[in-house]
């Protein structure tokens, strides 16, 4: 192992071998993600709600009420509602 100022080289690199695979698998992986959409629009999906449905799926149902009772009264105060 080549010792450069208290850097252990070989070390050094395979920390950056392996973040540059993934950092590949990454932008593989958002290419296929770019090609469902694109699949979901071709069949007549809205991908930006499609986007706005996943986006509330991450989120617990706490904080999803939180979010829908917050909207409503905005909504509500713009005269939207």
């Amino acid at each position: 192992m080549v010792d450069v100022g208290g850097i252990a080289g070989d070390q050094l690199r395979s920390y950056i071998e392996r973040i540059e695979r993934l950092e590949e698998e990454k932008a593989a992986l958002a290419a296929d993600i770019r090609d469902v959409f694109a699949e979901a629009k071709g069949n007549g999906f809205d991908v930006k709600i499609m986007r706005q449905v996943l986006k509330l799926r991450k989120m617990d149902q706490d904080d999803r009420d939180e979010l829908e009772t917050v909207l409503d009264l905005y909504k509500r105060a713009l005269g939207m509602a």
